[in-house]
């Protein structure tokens, strides 16, 4: 691909690739590779790709210890989907660029204090469709511009830690997952006069806790009744 010198999006995707085509062009702006047979993140591999800020890799059999350590030197990503792949935890030396990371149906198993460190940029971060028991206390913290978080489908036996303090916090999906207890003060601050964006989307469909005892007050900082989905739960 490197004759074609002005290419800004590529789409090779659905293929039987099973490594990322070297030489690509540094005009590339949009990469989508995905539902290929890549294992391997190699060194180097996007060196020279500054403009680049999306790719979409997911659906390729990619474990954690396929990615080489700064493999993704030099980028500076928006976007970045890893779906549907062999993931068991989140990827360690993404772009600090990132502001969307997808890593959904993988088989992420926990949330750890230092997984997120690295991303304070990220707005919407996607997680659903794991295996995720475990969201540690403060983890979130690192994300003080987060407006969106997709937790759903996975394994929490309860609200993630530290949703209060996420100021722009406005959408988060946590239905069909193992929730039994919903606390009043699991979703919004303390206290009076704590500014905050108010929610206007929170899931928690599918899970086993009793609706009728969580109390009105839990979601006082939604815009109104209609943003919170309950019920539907069936063992």
């Amino acid at each position: 691909f490197s004759p074609l010198i002005k290419l800004q999006k590529l789409y090779i995707s659905k293929n039987n690739l099973v490594e990322i085509p070297p030489n690509l062009p540094n005009s590339l702006v949009e990469l989508r590779i995905h539902e290929n047979k890549i294992k391997k993140i190699p060194k180097a591999v996007f060196n020279g790709l500054h403009n680049m800020n999306c790719i979409e890799m997911g659906g390729n059999p990619l474990e954690n210890s396929g990615f080489e350590p700064s493999a993704f030197d030099g980028l500076k990503l928006n976007y970045l989907r890893i779906s549907e792949a062999k993931l068991t935890g989140v990827p360690k030396d993404l772009p600090e660029t990132l502001t969307e990371l997808h890593l959904d149906h993988n088989k992420i198993q926990a949330i750890e204090l230092e997984d997120l460190i690295r991303y304070s940029k990220i707005y919407r971060l996607g997680l659903g469709h794991n295996n995720i028991r475990m969201i540690e206390n403060g983890s979130l913290a690192f994300l003080p511009i987060l407006r969106e978080l997709h937790l759903d489908n996975n394994k929490l036996s309860r609200v993630p830690p530290g949703l209060p303090d996420l100021k722009f916090l406005q959408v988060v999906y946590l239905h069909s997952n193992n929730i039994t207890h919903v606390g009043v003060n699991d979703f919004c601050p303390v206290g009076f006069g704590v500014k905050r964006a108010s929610y206007h989307g929170i899931s928690l469909f599918g899970n086993p806790v009793p609706y009728w005892e969580v109390q009105p007050a839990t979601f006082r900082c939604a815009t109104d009744r209609l943003a919170i989905q309950f019920g539907n739960y069936k063992k």
